[in-house]
């Protein structure tokens, strides 16, 4: 495959099969081949370890392979794709082929992981290291119940107008115009304390605390709406096809994004630099987003993470 490929990890569980049914689609929509990577389980590679050091070296089936192999070719595939049996951890293996992806899909948990969990351990170290977007595709409990309506499938993206890379307005733009969707851009401004707070002693528990005054509140929804569409402009002339609604919100990013992914085709988020003592830091809207989400979620990489 000279072209980069959508790379999707699989293990058998119905996780990996909703990740997998996403990535043949956005593969089939990016007219890009597919990449199929199955890592195998650690008695696989024991027992496949020990056969070899006898001096044989059999061909040993991958049953997972096999069978999305013979499920993929029931659907008529119009991209090519190439499967993958890799040894080592399921983090290292996926961190290794992704690197030469276009981007990485993978399910909200894998085979064996706790049930009660919304996000393995797995997926949420992708998406903190992998160098491509990593997409997390939730379980069908958590999946957005689509119905018809302009609304429907549209892609979701959090922008911090100072903050937020180019790379992930071009991922949300792209993946916009490519669905023929619209694009929710949610800003959300900071609301300072009142006067009124700082100036009085704590109120009681069940007191309610004084408000902003309404124009303090109008003035910042207007100032981060003007820096949000100055932000967006070179975006939007790339791409004036693609309808963008502005969505500025006080203080709970997250908890909007999170929301709108009920009705939302994707989200898309940034992830944050890397930490000067070389841990990669996710981001408090992006881990949100990840453990609550209805939808898949995007977590496009800062250039230099």
């Amino acid at each position: 495959m000279s072209e980069k490929p959508v790379v999707v990890g699989v293990d058998g569980s119905e996780h990996s099969q909703r990740a997998l049914e996403w990535a043949l689609s956005a593969a089939q929509d990016l007219d890009t081949p597919l990449l199929v990577a199955h890592v195998r389980s650690e008695a696989f590679q024991l027992g496949a370890a020990r056969i070899a050091s006898l001096g044989e070296v059999p061909e040993i089936p991958d049953a997972v392979v096999d069978g999305v192999r013979a499920w993929m070719e029931e659907r008529g595939l119009t991209v090519p794709v190439r499967y993958e049996s890799l040894d080592g951890t399921v983090t290292d293996a996926l961190l290794g082929v992704a690197r030469a992806g276009r981007m990485l899909v993978v399910g909200s948990r894998g085979r064996g992981g706790f049930k009660s969990l919304l996000l393995g351990s797995t997926s949420r170290a992708l998406a903190s290291s992998v160098p491509c977007p990593v997409v997390v595709v939730p379980h069908e409990a958590r999946a957005a119940s689509l119905e018809s309506g302009t609304e429907a499938g549209r892609i979701l993206v959090g922008l911090h107008p100072e903050e937020t890379a180019d790379e992930v307005l071009d991922f949300a733009f792209e993946a916009a115009a490519q669905r023929g969707v619209a694009l929710e851009v949610v800003t959300a401004y900071r609301l300072p304390p009142s006067p009124v707070m700082l100036a009085s002693p704590p109120a009681p528990m069940l007191q309610v605390p004084p408000l902003m005054p309404a124009d303090d509140t109008t003035d910042l929804v207007r100032d981060t709406t003007q820096r949000q569409e100055e932000r967006l402009r070179p975006f939007t002339e790339r791409h004036p096809d693609v309808e963008v609604v502005s969505d500025v919100v006080p203080s709970d990013a997250a908890g909007q994004l999170v929301e709108g992914s009920r009705e939302a085709g994707l989200v898309v988020v940034g992830r944050h630099r890397r930490h000067r003592i070389e841990s990669l830091l996710i981001g408090s809207v992006a881990h949100a987003v990840l453990h609550h989400a209805h939808c898949p979620v995007a977590v496009v990489p800062h250039p230099a993470a």
